[in-house]
């Protein structure tokens, strides 16, 4: 079907990327590259098809571009370069499937598919978390699938918060009514298997989250009056360990864990200020917190020994990548959140375009939550993120297209349609 059709290997793959259903295998199945084949495909398919293969240049894209340039130059004068060497080879691999998104999901059904195969890749482990928390009274931790990017309570956390939007969104849509409570059902797990996670940086994203939520909601009272009831009972529902937990939010001063993330923070402004390029990626490691931070390593000797990562996408990005680094990354999701905002203001009032406002809407939620939880998780390279960037250039270009059918029109397929029911190209941003 991938060779047949491109697009699918896009679908195929964040399935395969975002699931990782082989980790839930044993013997040969759990290391065979099935994403490596996915793409493999993928790529062979895009060469020998017949559709227009044009990259979306934006201000978005060319700084994302930029970025990704950056990281590599980096890289090449790293500490380690041999070790950072590995790092960019993933970071490359992410990128490069999800510029492949770009080029290939180009139609309004591609895309709304696109975020079906997301929010239930992932929210599998929400839905299976949320179970698990209620057989255990929430005693017991969520972790998510080993052997990936979200395999920590923490990380897991996070990407439960940043899919939870698109379950709202999916939700939205004209769905029989069957799909739509499981929806509303699944939803209620995924925030249930957040709490479970005991992450604290979750917890705090999980409240700006639902804020927005209720922000961006078109029916303000009724939205919140559901979450006033519902989240009561949710709280009341966990054990106090669980309270015990979060009121360590409190006195940060005596958790060894919350003081060995700010020294960490302290190093990485170390780092960037005595090198230009940063330390390069997995530069978080005890020889250069002597190297760089001598006084930090004495207080960390004293404290409890442990030289801790970033546990933050923005000083991860900073230590790693220096202040150039930080600077397009922030850029990045600016960038794509007025994307976000372009979209709601042009779509305003449209019913056929309602979707696009609607998703448009609900991504910007998920990239606040990922704002908020990712201060205090280390997932600057998680491919989550990104691709909802991508998610909201593509929304923008459709809606563009949308709004003016004949400019920069070109056929794709015969019998792809828009929501207008006319036959439509990919314009060029």
């Amino acid at each position: 079907m991938i060779l047949a059709r491109p697009h699918i290997g896009i679908l195929v793959y964040s399935w395969i990327s975002y699931m990782s259903p082989h980790r839930l295998t044993w013997g040969f199945a759990y290391d065979l590259p099935f994403a490596q084949v996915t793409s493999l495909a993928t790529v062979v398919a895009l060469f020998f098809s017949k559709e227009p293969k044009r990259f979306p240049w934006t201000g978005v894209t060319a700084v994302w571009i930029l970025f990704i340039l950056w990281v590599s130059i980096t890289t090449y004068f790293a500490v380690d370069t041999p070790e950072s060497l590995v790092a960019l080879e993933k970071f490359f691999k992410v990128q490069f499937m999800i510029m492949l998104t770009l080029v290939l999901i180009v139609t309004r059904e591609r895309l709304i598919a696109l975020v079906w195969v997301i929010a239930l890749s992932l929210g599998f482990y929400g839905i299976k978390g949320g179970l698990f928390a209620i057989r255990t009274g929430g005693e017991a931790r969520v972790w998510g699938p080993e052997g990936s990017f979200i395999s920590g309570n923490n990380e897991v956390g996070l990407a439960l918060i940043m899919i939870l939007p698109l379950f709202r969104f999916l939700q939205m849509q004209k769905v029989r009514p069957i799909i739509w409570w499981g929806l509303t059902g699944s939803m209620g797990l995924i925030a249930l298997a957040i709490l479970a996670t005991r992450s604290r940086g979750a917890m705090l994203a999980l409240v700006a989250m639902t804020f927005f939520i209720w922000l961006k909601s078109q029916q303000k009272m009724r939205v919140g009056l559901v979450l006033l009831i519902i989240s009561p009972v949710m709280l009341m529902a966990m054990p106090q360990s669980w309270w015990d937990r979060m009121e360590s939010l409190k006195n940060y001063e005596q958790d060894n864990s919350a003081m060995g993330r700010l020294t960490a923070w302290e190093f990485a402004i170390d780092m960037a200020s005595n090198r230009f390029t940063g330390g390069g990626f997995n530069s978080f490691v005890e020889e250069n917190y002597r190297r760089y931070s001598p006084n930090l390593t004495t207080e960390i000797m004293q404290r409890d020994g442990r030289f801790q990562g970033a546990h933050s996408i923005y000083f991860s990005v900073l230590g790693e990548h220096g202040f150039i680094g930080i600077i397009l990354f922030l850029l990045l999701g600016i960038l794509a959140f007025r994307v976000g905002s372009w979209v709601i203001v042009n779509t305003r009032g449209s019913p056929e375009l309602i979707w696009a406002n609607n998703l448009a809407a609900m991504v910007q939620v998920s990239i606040v939550g990922y704002a908020v939880g990712g201060a205090f998780l280390g997932l600057a390279y998680y491919d989550l993120y990104y691709n909802l960037i991508a998610i909201l250039v593509l929304t923008k270009i459709i809606v563009q297209r949308e709004i003016n059918p004949d400019k920069n029109r070109v056929a794709i397929q015969p019998g792809l349609m828009s929501a207008r029911g006319q036959k439509v190209g990919y314009m060029h941003d």
